[in-house]
């Protein structure tokens, strides 16, 4: 039997894309699958190269990213590998950092509860850029 998604329970599309450039683009991008419970969207290049790729993050958003390349004037692109740094929402952080532990990431913050309230984690990819996990959603506007 085949469903149709209800569009209702769809997370709405991302307005905003964080980038980032990495060594090892496959490698992350795996990573990033394994560890944090990103989901690949779509992958293009060749080989090693990967010119563009597209991780959804299942409770909404996503990230895009790519391998490193030889800009024409240093300090043009995207911020280089390992310079990234982003926050996360989650439901569940506790569910995260548990994947995440498992698949071998290095935390660098343990699970906490800031003093606005929210559970939140930090971690290290492979690539050296920071992850932070956590429950605190933003201000509503």
């Amino acid at each position: 039997m085949t469903t149709t998604p209800d569009p209702a329970k769809q997370p709405p599309a991302p307005q905003v894309w964080p980038t980032l450039r990495a060594h090892d683009a496959r490698a992350l991008i795996r990573f990033l699958v394994d560890a944090y419970g990103f989901e690949e969207t779509v992958v293009y290049g060749d080989g090693d190269q990967v010119d563009h790729a597209q991780l959804g993050w299942p409770e909404g958003g996503g990230v895009m990213l790519g391998s490193v390349r030889q800009e024409a004037e240093p300090g043009t692109g995207p911020t280089p590998p390992g310079a990234f740094s982003a926050y996360v929402v989650t439901a569940d952080p506790d569910a995260v950092h548990a994947r995440a532990k498992a698949a071998g990431a290095d935390i660098t913050t343990d699970l906490h509860v800031t003093d606005y309230g929210s559970r939140d984690f930090a971690s290290r990819d492979p690539e050296g850029n920071r992850w932070y996990f956590g429950t605190y959603a933003g201000e509503p506007r």
